[in-house]
């Protein structure tokens, strides 16, 4: 007889089921969604015993779908979907409810970037761009940067779990169009807002395209309104044209189009990024980029975010990381990334280990003799002793550590 407890199982209405199957038939399962959410006001997640509440929100179209409890995402099982790693390890806990609120009709989030402007008067500075400082949850707004990582986070693309299929780019875009529907960005609908490029197959070609010409449709002049979108995709290629740059993306024909400028300020800003260590170590790249339409119709990229990843989609702040998120997922370690959004002075572990309890954290050091990177590793060792977690350490000069559980040297990436 099949378990009724278990990562993945969810009770509706009375009714246990897997949460696959709720995603794949959230028409169908409507009259339990609408039951549950009237007679009881949330569903269970049946990770652990005492079951563990879910909310139910509604999007605008009016599907149904479950979503984390706030404030409950570490009691839920390492292996569950609705897990979150605990308060201090990831930053979007430098966010006020203004910039990031969730309730039970979705998810309301305030981008720092404007992406509509008025021609009936001059473009002033947006009033969402306005920050209060640096201090825990005082950030009123988010970046793009924020952003990418906050889908990443939701779509539990920075989790890698041992018995989980290999994550591909068709996982990802239906993981992160989950997100869209019931999210609200500067008061628009995300998934009118964004763009996910989708997995490209012969089958679906017609489709996709129609999808692309319908979302360059939305941008540009609308009566006295002028309108940006966002677009989130894989770079494949940086190739240079006569003004600039192209950025060609993975499973999509037609480039977007950016000036040197602002192609020159992206190097300098994400240089894990488009360095060449990067590729030498097999990882991708991720851009969320900030487009408008130009008179002949092409996407011309005005604003970028971009974050490395292994082949896997795991995030990797360096290509060292890709390398160790590599090895760890090698040993069929249960792990996560911490993101740290937009803010670069919060002190986060690399990765978090959580087959383990309490939690293990692994640390890569790949800088030497610089006083401010010193400083940090002394606050992160600090830090773990706080927690009185286990440290693994890397120092990439020398051979990777043991990484098994068994103590035994797994035979994962090297350099």
């Amino acid at each position: 007889m099949a378990p009724t407890t278990g990562p993945g199982r969810i009770q509706l209405a009375g009714r246990t089921v897997q949460l696959a199957w709720l995603r794949e038939h959230s028409t169908q399962a409507a009259p339990l969604f609408a039951r549950a959410r009237a007679e009881v006001g949330h569903a269970w997640c049946l990770c652990r015993r005492p079951a563990l509440r879910l909310v139910i929100r509604c999007t605008r179209a009016g599907r149904y779908h479950v979503a984390g409890w706030p404030g409950e995402g570490e009691q839920h099982d390492p292996n569950c979907p609705f897990h979150k790693v605990g308060p201090g390890l990831s930053g979007r806990d430098r966010y006020s409810t203004q910039a990031i609120q969730e309730t039970d009709d979705g998810v309301f989030i305030r981008l720092a970037t404007p992406l509509t402007s008025s021609l009936a008067q001059p473009e002033t500075r947006d009033a969402a761009s306005e920050e209060t400082g640096n201090e825990a949850g005082s950030r009123r707004s988010v970046g793009l940067l924020g952003l990418l990582h906050w889908l990443w986070e939701q779509a539990q693309l920075n989790v890698s779990h041992p018995q989980a299929e290999r994550l591909t780019w068709r996982t990802c875009h239906a993981r992160l169009r989950q997100q869209l529907g019931e999210t609200t960005i500067n008061g628009r609908g995300m998934d009118e807002a964004l763009y996910v490029v989708p997995p490209f197959t012969p089958a679906a070609a017609d489709a996709n395209t129609a999808a692309l010409d319908a979302f360059r449709a939305r941008l540009g002049r609308h009566g006295m309104t002028e309108r940006r979108a966002l677009v989130l995709g894989q770079i494949k290629e940086v190739a240079p044209t006569p003004y600039g740059v192209a950025y060609r993306l993975a499973h999509q024909r037609i480039p977007l189009y950016a000036r040197a400028a602002l192609h020159a300020r992206a190097t300098r800003s994400y240089r894990q990024v488009f360095g060449k260590a990067a590729t030498e170590h097999g990882a991708t790249r991720i851009a969320l980029f900030v487009v408008e339409r130009s008179p002949k119709g092409h996407l011309i990229a005005v604003d970028l975010a971009a974050m490395l990843t292994t082949g896997t989609y795991i995030p990797a702040d360096s290509s060292y990381e890709v390398v160790m998120a590599d090895a760890l997922a090698a040993c069929r370690r249960a792990f996560n990334k911490p993101l740290r959004y937009d803010t670069a002075d919060t002190v986060l572990p690399d990765f978090i280990l959580t087959d383990v309890a309490p939690a293990a954290y692994v640390e890569v050091y790949g800088i030497h003799g610089r006083e401010t990177y010193d400083r940090r590793k002394a606050e992160k060792r600090e830090f773990y002793q706080r927690q009185e977690g286990q440290l693994i350490e890397w120092d990439v000069t020398q051979p990777l550590p043991v990484l098994t559980r068994s103590g035994q040297r797994c035979s994962g990436p090297s350099i």
